[in-house]
């Protein structure tokens, strides 16, 4: 499959492992990084969020992890071929049973939400039978940093449960981005972060597309530095 051009960095994608899409373009564009120097990616797929952090932060050190043997191959190939390689590793590993010392003041995730699919890719990377919005949530507050940040983007379905579940882990919602597909539509995907000290809320929309396939000007200023858009 062709890779995905950015400007400072490249894709290798393939139909087997998760490409480049609107998801974690806008994660990787919209997480708090600014402050974060040690960060985690759960479920790397290609690695594209990471990268796009790695862009935006010049300091911070990244791990990735996948369950998947060839979504770990595919991001070692692109944080190698980055011009941030050296403050990138990624490991294979079932998050669930991830242990380490280590504390993180990012931890980002474009989790498994489809409930069932017929792809075995598709079943592994988005089923919640591998990794369910509980297991994330509770891992993921062990190993943050005091004062750390959860970022998540998820269907906009799921929010209600996913904020009540990270609640119960003792994470309060101090961001959520409202993500429209199209202008005048419902809101379809959520970007929400959560920190364990309590904040005042922070709540904002999104726009992806102006109209069918024409990007909103407010798309086209978040990724100016990331896409190359063909004119």
């Amino acid at each position: 499959m062709k890779p995905f051009q950015f400007k400072q960095f490249e894709i290798q994608q393939s139909k087997d492992v998760f490409r480049v899409g609107t998801d974690g373009v806008l994660l990787g564009a919209l997480a708090n990084v600014s402050e974060a120097s040690n960060i985690l990616e759960v479920g790397t797929g290609t690695g594209l969020i990471s990268l796009m952090l790695a862009q935006r932060n010049s300091q911070a050190e990244f791990l990735g992890i996948d369950i998947n043997e060839e979504a770990v191959n595919f991001t070692k190939t692109n944080f190698q071929n980055s011009p941030f390689s050296s403050r990138l590793k990624n490991i294979h590993y079932d998050f669930k049973y991830f242990e380490t010392e280590e504390k993180f003041d990012l931890i980002v995730s474009n989790p498994p939400y489809f409930e069932s699919s017929d792809s075995e890719k598709d079943k592994i990377a988005r089923q919640t039978v591998e990794l369910n919005f509980r297991q994330l949530i509770s891992q993921s507050s062990t190993l943050l940093t005091e004062n750390g940040i959860f970022s998540v983007i998820i269907p906009i379905e799921a929010g209600s449960d996913f904020i009540e579940i990270a609640a119960e882990n003792q994470l309060f919602l101090i961001k959520r981005i409202n993500i429209k597909g199209i202008e005048n539509s419902k809101a379809k995907r959520l970007i929400l972060e959560f920190s364990k000290t309590e904040k005042e809320l922070q709540e904002s929309e999104f726009v992806i597309e102006k109209s069918p396939r024409q990007y909103s000007d407010q798309y086209l200023e978040l990724t100016k530095e990331f896409h190359v858009f063909r004119k």
